[in-house]
């Protein structure tokens, strides 16, 4: 979404998103060419994002194993991930930065290179027995570059689909990530199984695909010129401080291009808060909800009771990504994301009520069938929100504030089954989603409305009811 700051930003969607994306996307070449040509870079940059999440998922399995294969406890895998997770929230607004100010290709090539070597190494070491430090340093390297391709990429899609392809665009990403966790960590399993080092030689080469295909895109991945970006308005008028200004001057204030302009933007965009007010709760809600299924199913059930809930929710993920544009272009953005919220309350009331590890599969495997159309819905209208000088930096924005939320459930969840048992958190969740599905319905018809009312004024909005285009 699952990473701004031009004219009118906080009603909807800025006339002169229309201008940045028919300039610099697929439909800036005419003709049939530059279709082509839009059309074949997309397909590109869609089987980059699923090598590299097949790679990282493999190899991402496999690594706690490796540590305690070789003799470490169970808390140095818990301190590496958060100080891991830790680290990549603080890296992405640094990275943003650079991204959004024409440097995304050079960014996303050069971690994607790096990332490759360093697995390289960790699966050369594994072929020892190599110091805890050696493996925790070219892991910990490789979570950086990781960090950076991701928070570098995020503008990448705007120049690659046009505001009508934008919800088939995400749904195909989405599709693509789920796939890769279906097959990623039982590919990581089993090559770890035959030796230690092949996930992470997987890993590597997948890096060194990603470093290619980057390459091999030939529409432009950097923002257009800042001089000409043009300035955001508050809901009075006021223009934003920090950010180009519009019209003939095109100067630039002094604190332009800081990475405050990417949060300035989203406090400032009804749009954008909407997005981060759902991404940041149900990552919190979503996270206590799975780690109160690893924790209660663990001990109880064994660990393969655990991987079938994980196997059962990516395939209901990897089906919900493949009808989510659909659902939405029939539905309209308005009611298919409030209709998914509140569809995602059933899954939590059960779990609350009743337990076992089938109950698990069924009520996962129902919240990642719906999570896909939110991900279209809450994607598209961030995307088409976001000029794409401010994509990376208002991506960080998101990234840290859902990054902060996630962090603290595991602490929340062994807290709350250790008080309440395993039906205390999901009711916990229950109320928190109830709540959110509430100030959806609230906010979703007035924001998407306003986003539809400025993508009349130039910007085509995706195909779907007349009433609910735009997102």
């Amino acid at each position: 979404m699952p990473d701004v700051v031009p004219e009118a930003v906080t009603g909807g969607v800025p006339e002169t998103v229309a201008d940045v994306v028919s300039e610099a996307g697929p439909g800036s070449d005419r003709g049939a060419a530059g279709r082509t040509r839009g059309r074949r870079d997309l397909a590109v940059f869609w089987c980059v994002n699923a090598v590299d999440g097949l790679g990282s998922q493999a190899s991402g399995l496999v690594f706690p194993l490796l540590l305690l294969d070789l003799g470490h406890g169970p808390g140095v895998v818990g301190v590496f991930a958060s100080a891991a997770a830790l680290a990549g929230v603080a890296l992405g607004p640094l990275v943003a930065l650079p991204a959004d100010r024409g440097h995304r290709r050079r960014i996303m090539t050069g971690a994607a290179v790096l990332a490759a070597v360093a697995m390289a190494g960790l699966a050369l070491a594994c072929l020892r027995h190599p110091p805890l430090w050696v493996l925790l340093v070219l892991a910990f390297t490789e979570r950086l570059c990781a960090t950076a391709y991701e928070t570098a990429s995020r503008g990448a899609l705007t120049l690659l689909a046009s505001p009508d392809d934008m919800p088939r665009a995400m749904a195909n990403l989405q599709a693509g990530d789920q796939a890769a966790l279906v097959a990623g960590p039982a590919l990581g399993g089993v090559l770890f199984g035959v030796g230690r080092s092949l996930p992470f030689v997987v890993d590597a080469v997948s890096y060194a695909a990603a470093a290619f295909g980057v390459l091999a895109i030939r529409t432009p991945l950097n923002a257009p010129d800042a001089e000409t970006a043009p300035t955001a308005k508050d809901d009075g008028g006021t223009a934003v401080r920090g950010t180009p200004t519009d019209g003939t001057g095109s100067r630039r204030s002094a604190s332009s291009g800081t990475l405050r302009a990417g949060l300035t933007v989203v406090m400032r965009s009804p749009v954008l808060r909407l997005v981060l007010w759902w991404t940041s709760v149900a990552s919190g809600g979503l996270t206590l909800l799975f780690y109160t299924a690893v924790l209660v199913l663990g001990p109880d059930a064994g660990g393969a009771a655990t991987g079938g809930v994980l196997a059962v929710s990516g395939a209901a993920g990897l089906v919900g990504s493949l009808l989510a544009a659909r659902v939405v272009r029939r539905l309209g953005a308005r009611r298919s994301l409030t209709a998914a919220t509140w569809l995602l309350l059933p899954p939590c009331v059960a779990l609350s009520v009743a337990g076992g590890p089938w109950l698990w599969g069924v009520c996962f495997g129902v919240i990642c069938l719906v999570l896909p159309v939110i991900t279209v819905v809450l994607g598209t209208a961030a995307v088409l929100a976001v000029p794409h000088g401010l994509q990376s930096r208002t991506g960080a924005v998101f990234g840290a504030a859902t990054a902060v939320t996630a962090a603290g459930a595991p602490a929340v969840a062994a807290l709350l089954v250790s008080w309440g048992g395993s039906r205390l958190p999901a009711a916990a969740c229950a109320v928190v989603l109830a709540l959110l599905a509430v100030r959806t319905q609230r906010m979703a018809p007035a924001v998407l409305r306003s986003l539809t009312s400025a993508s009349a004024g130039g910007v085509s909005a995706p195909a779907g009811p007349p009433a609910e285009r735009g997102v």
